[in-house]
């Protein structure tokens, strides 16, 4: 039983609404003066307390304040006659709950009670029968064959039904979540496999509904914008999944107007063959067939080394679309906190450039670091915690930064996107390779490299899947299918659990490969 206290000089005409709350199951206990309700407020806990604002004695106020300093935790609602808006904003600068004007009737003051006592309850109830319809329609739908609009639409209930659990956990749905994005992913797997060759024709022969690939993003969504002549910022935020960025764009709201749109991400889903295919507007194969000085090539190169090149690319890629600057094209990548505050500080210099795109790296370095530092993970146990820890590092980024400081130049327009995702790998899969072939965990390139169907799509021919693999006839790729992730025979034990429950990217998922493009405009 919620225990509510009501404090007013005249409660005896109050008694109607006090019954009908009794009726509701509700306890209410009285006070007609500021004093005595402090003294019953130090001797029991309320639940939820009714404040007259006009009293003899202490004011409603001066109460208010001395409540609030015994239990912060108790919502206050405040009930007066007087209507003054220097009042109102004066309560509310003292933390009232909630304002109500008198003559109050019940409905007012049940809904207030519901409000501040039954929103959990009614909320999650909410929730669990939402969860059973929407988890008994999509049971449905995946027995038939879906396009890529469907399942993107599947993705985005998935996702934005996970961050609102995350608000919710207490409801006891998550393994009935984890259990929908298991079939799904499984589901999705297949779905790729069958379509995805399709996708790779020339883009004015693709299928209908195929959907927007990594070359096409920059001709999609940052040319068009050129045109305007206005500052462009395109900023790829490197590993960055849709329900990462959602969470980031609470905080950004009040500031631009958003508009959503989303692409998917080629294969290998890693940053050496979807990013450069962002900057360039071309599938790996072409970027290598046109440009063989910027030759992608996993052999033999170190990590950064595969993506040193982007600034080039896109300014061969505005060349070939006859795109003309009004000033140099300027390319910034962040990838340690310094260099991101310093340019966080120098952002308005860039705002007067036609074109400045951003790389910045640290959401991948949060998907790493995890792997990497026993604490990270005891910080981000799950999926929940991750987007937590997502939060927790964009509130403190330079990137928030720098995009509360945009927010202030009237002209300015803001292309934000990712190029992969990652996904939670759970289950270990045995890889047969030799020492030349790659070291991801979710995709191999190499000559007679081996994996379980069931586990991998594996590409016998990846020149026909625009992936670039020297080494002869025998050069093969498998690409690892919903959370499995690869590990050799030698040392099995030790590098399954080495790496079991950790990010990571470059095969075939809902989260790596279906990404969101997001367009900012000031409000």
């Amino acid at each position: 039983m919620n225990n509510i206290l009501w404090v007013d000089d005249e409660i005896d005409l109050l008694r109607p609404h006090i019954i009908l709350l009794e009726g509701r199951g509700y306890k209410v206990s009285t006070a007609t003066n500021g004093e005595d309700a402090i003294e019953m407020a130090q001797n029991q806990r309320f639940d939820l307390i009714f404040l007259d604002e006009s009293m003899v004695g202490i004011s409603g106020l001066e109460t208010l304040v001395v409540l609030k300093d015994i239990d912060r935790s108790v919502p206050i609602v405040m009930v007066t006659k007087n209507e003054q808006e220097s009042l109102m904003e004066e309560a509310i600068g003292k933390k009232i709950n909630d304002y109500l004007t008198k003559p109050v009737n019940p409905t007012q003051i049940l809904a207030a009670c519901k409000k501040f006592l039954e929103t959990q309850r009614i909320t999650e109830e909410k929730i669990t029968q939402d969860f059973h319809q929407e988890y008994s329609v999509l049971s449905r739908r995946l027995m038939d064959r879906m396009d890529w609009s469907e399942w993107l639409d599947v993705y985005l209930k998935l996702t934005e039904r996970s961050i609102e659990l995350d608000k919710h956990q207490d409801v006891g749905l998550e393994q009935s979540l984890r259990d929908q994005w298991k079939v799904c992913n499984a589901e999705f797997s297949k779905f790729v496999e069958h379509d995805y060759f399709d996708w790779l024709v020339d883009k004015d022969k693709r299928p209908d509904g195929a959907p927007l690939l990594s070359p096409h993003v920059a001709d999609s969504f940052l040319i068009p914008k050129l045109a305007s002549g206005r500052p462009t910022f395109f900023i790829v935020v490197d590993c960055m999944r849709l329900d990462q960025w959602l969470v980031m764009e609470e905080f950004i709201r009040p500031l631009f107007n958003i508009q959503h749109d989303y692409y998917c991400s080629i294969l290998p889903t890693a940053t050496p063959y979807a990013r450069n295919s962002i900057f360039a507007g071309l599938y790996p194969t072409e970027i290598n067939k046109h440009y063989p000085q910027f030759t992608i090539d996993e052999r033999g190169s170190d990590e950064h080394s595969l993506n040193k090149h982007e600034k080039e690319f896109l300014s061969l890629l505005l060349q070939r679309r006859r795109v003309k600057l009004k000033n140099d094209l300027q390319y910034i990548k962040i990838i340690d906190t310094d260099f991101g505050k310093k340019i966080e500080s120098d952002i308005m210099r860039y705002a007067k450039h036609h074109l400045t795109a951003i790389v910045i790296n640290a959401v991948d370095m949060i998907a790493h670091s995890r792997s990497d530092y026993p604490i990270l993970k005891e910080i981000a146990p799950d999926e929940s915690a991750y987007r937590s820890l997502t939060r927790s590092w964009f509130l403190h980024s330079s990137f928030y930064g720098i995009l509360k400081a945009l927010a202030n130049v009237p002209d300015i327009q803001i292309v934000i996107t990712t190029d992969h995702g990652s996904v939670r790998c759970m289950r270990p899969s045995k890889v047969i390779g030799d020492r030349e072939t790659t070291s991801n965990l979710r995709y191999k390139i190499g000559r007679n490299v081996k994996a379980e169907s069931r586990d991998a799509m594996i590409i016998k021919d990846p020149q026909a899947y625009r992936i670039p693999a020297g080494g002869g006839s025998n050069t093969s790729v498998i690409v690892s299918k919903e959370d499995h992730y690869f590990i050799y025979p030698t040392d099995y034990n030790h590098y399954v659990q080495k790496y079991r429950d950790s990010f990571q990217h470059g095969g075939i998922s809902l989260e790596e490969m279906v990404l969101p493009v997001v367009t900012l405009e000031p409000r």
